[in-house]
């Protein structure tokens, strides 16, 4: 029986850079009452409480919830609040190669878009991300840009060689996200079983970029059982039967 689950948050229980939805909140209310849980994201901590943590209800059973941004390298539990364990940050001067090798790769590839909407390169501290038509692109226009990852598949090999010291994964729907080398959600995962005290064959995860070069594959990597998924509706009924082989006692009926 698996003791803790672990979601991807783009794209597997919520559209990129969107709140999860009234159907989601009430699952991941009754899961996270019956078993422990934990999201990893490429985003920053802000966007986990836009997202996911104001919408839930279930407070009392936040114990059971860990949240790992920005591919897991910084990790919160709730104690009397959100309190953060770690944090890998970069240094002024990995930032500042990251970002011209950034800009340059992007420029060599030909994939400048016609029109962004807000900033491409986001400083997340321990995290820089590339959104290529920008952080508040309309959700639309972000599908048709890339679908297929082969844009960004190109920025990521580029990227490889000018920087091959660091860790480039791509994740949601336009981004490439860069951590420091062997801090991706392999390097989450095993903080989960320091932490939680949790074995790899005790877990499970959920996510939509399990694939090679994808930001949910090092997961698949670190010998955690995978699932992935297409989209959150899909994620919805993976849910579901967790919670029907977790649940003994009808909480999840009681929860709708």
């Amino acid at each position: 029986m698996k003791k803790l689950i672990v979601f991807d948050l783009d794209g597997t229980l919520a559209e990129s850079k969107a709140a999860i939805d009234e159907e989601m909140i009430k699952i991941l209310n009754a899961l996270i009452d019956v078993a422990k849980v934990a999201i990893i994201s490429g985003g920053d901590w802000p966007q986990f409480e836009k997202q996911v943590l104001l919408h839930l209800t279930n407070k009392k059973s936040f114990k059971n919830l860990s949240i790992l941004p920005t591919c897991g390298t910084k990790f919160y539990q709730y104690k009397s609040g959100w309190k953060k364990l770690y944090s890998e940050d970069f240094t002024a001067d990995e930032k500042k190669k990251i970002i011209t090798s950034l800009n340059t790769a992007v420029e060599d590839q030909g994939f400048k878009p016609e029109k962004t909407w807000g900033e491409q390169i986001e400083d997340r501290g321990s995290q820089i991300t590339y959104s290529a038509l920008g952080q508040q692109a309309p959700l639309d226009a972000k599908k048709e840009w890339d679908p297929g990852f082969a844009k960004r598949k190109k920025i990521q090999a580029a990227l490889n060689k000018t920087i091959p010291e660091f860790s480039v994964n791509l994740g949601g729907t336009t981004s490439v996200d860069i951590t420091k080398p062997g801090i991706d959600k392999a390097y989450g995962i095993k903080k989960l079983k320091e932490i939680l005290n949790i074995k790899k064959k005790e877990m499970i995860f959920i996510g939509d970029a399990i694939f090679p070069g994808g930001n949910d594959y090092p997961a698949k990597e670190a010998g955690v059982a995978s699932v992935c998924i297409k989209d959150p509706n899909e994620t919805k009924r993976v849910i579901e039967g967790i919670i029907a082989c977790l649940d003994k006692k009808g909480k999840y009926d009681n929860a709708f």
